[in-house]
């Protein structure tokens, strides 16, 4: 190999690799010296909890109101128009299956129709019934008038003529008596039988209106200005096109009021203890990580519920979120830091700096270039960070992370006095 060609490829070569190493191990010292400084104030202790928007208050959006009353114990929404709809008042918001009612009503009119022809022949017979017996009392009160005639007629004949005549006579007062009884006994006969047809023509009647009154009720529409928002069932799934509406419970959806909105989360049952009525929190919305809203605490559930798919007990906390912002909706998902207590006028630093050896507890300072291993008092913590009682001072600065040959570095224990 010449000297040139030496020169020329081989020398920028082994600079080149040299300039890689010297880089690549600089960059690795630096990796392993992450650290964080001691910092002084107020401490934070808090439960971090994700939850989800929903109005404070809503107004019900009902389906038919009369659907026990003819006899209908559930529907199925068969169109709804898309969640999150601004809709006016008086405006479309769903059509629900029609299938039962319409088959129903089917059966009412042609149920009327043949109870309106048997009152109807009910009402000539019974006037038919009654003329004939009308005429049979005319007749029999003409033939009445003439056996007293006859008796007038026969006071100058003999004893048993007139005795005869006298005896036609009675028969045909009784005859006219009799029929006149009867008469009244096929009058209220005829009567009771027009009640009984027209007590039934009245309560398919009834019946079939109630059904052209609830079949109207099908198309829901809103009872006020709002956006539209499915309801959720109880395994928490929307209630959209498909879903099947009680008798007992006929809301289709719900119009919010926006204006104020609460978080809806669920603690967990070891730190539910911690969680109080009016304790501050800070909340933040996933669909705008930028966006930072206060709350309060309003209400925590006594009792606790099962989460579904484990075996874990959570107990449901209501937040009330202080601001209005015109973006944010229901079912948004929401992460809660409750404020559970606020410790004044400590040190703190990462949880990450603090390291144990069977009873000590320590951290590894860096002083410069030189790192050290120092014992420290620890107290309450939260997520992040935790507060240091004894052994460092504020703008202290520790290692995240573990040194090279860390057993190597001696430790500096606390004083009993309790200063270094």
């Amino acid at each position: 190999m010449t000297k040139k060609t030496f020169l020329r490829f081989v020398l920028p070569a082994i600079i080149i690799l040299l300039l890689i190493w010297w880089l690549g191990s600089t960059l690795g010292k630096e990796e392993k010296s992450i650290t964080a400084k001691v910092k002084a104030g107020d401490f934070q202790i808090y439960v971090t909890t994700t939850g989800e928007l929903e109005a404070k208050s809503s107004e019900k959006i009902y389906g038919p109101a009369g659907l026990r009353r003819v006899g209908i114990w559930q529907v199925k929404i068969e169109n709804i128009i898309p969640e999150g709809t601004v809709v006016d008042s008086g405006a479309f918001v769903a059509d629900l299956d029609r299938t039962e009612i319409s088959n129903r009503l089917k059966d009412k009119q042609t149920e009327l129709e043949k109870l309106q022809s048997q009152y109807t022949k009910t009402r000539l017979d019974t006037s038919l019934e009654l003329r004939n017996a009308r005429d049979e009392l005319i007749n029999l009160k003409y033939a009445m008038e003439e056996a007293r005639i006859t008796l007038e007629q026969s006071r100058f004949e003999p004893p048993a003529t007139i005795r005869q005549v006298t005896i036609d006579l009675e028969k045909q007062e009784r005859n006219y008596e009799q029929a006149k009884k009867n008469y009244q006994l096929k009058l209220e006969k005829a009567k009771a039988n027009m009640a009984e047809v027209s007590a039934s023509l009245q309560q398919v009647q009834r019946n079939y209106d109630d059904l052209l009154e609830v079949v109207e009720q099908f198309t829901v529409k809103a009872p006020s200005p709002g956006m539209v928002i499915y309801r959720r069932n109880w395994d928490g799934g929307k209630q959209g096109i498909g879903s099947t509406l009680s008798a007992w419970d006929n809301t289709v959806a719900t119009l919010p009021d926006l204006k104020e909105m609460i978080s809806k989360t669920y603690v967990n049952e070891i730190d539910i203890s911690k969680v109080k009525v009016n304790q501050e929190v800070q909340i933040g919305v996933d669909a705008f990580p930028d966006k930072k809203y206060s709350g309060k605490v309003m209400e925590v559930a006594n009792i606790g519920e099962q989460m579904r798919n484990t075996n874990a007990k959570v107990f449901e906390v209501k937040i009330k979120v202080n601001e209005y912002d015109s973006i944010l909706r229901p079912a948004m998902t929401t992460k809660n830091t409750i404020i559970t207590s606020v410790i004044p006028k400590v040190l703190f630093v990462p949880i990450e700096a603090i390291h144990n050896n069977d009873s000590l507890t320590y951290v590894f300072r860096l002083d410069g270039k030189r790192v050290s291993r120092q014992e420290v008092k620890v107290g309450q913590s939260n997520d992040n960070e935790i507060v240091i009682t004894e052994g460092l001072k504020e703008n202290d600065e520790v290692l995240l992370n573990m040194p090279e040959e860390a057993d190597k570095i001696r430790i500096s224990r606390l004083q009993k006095s309790g200063k270094k």
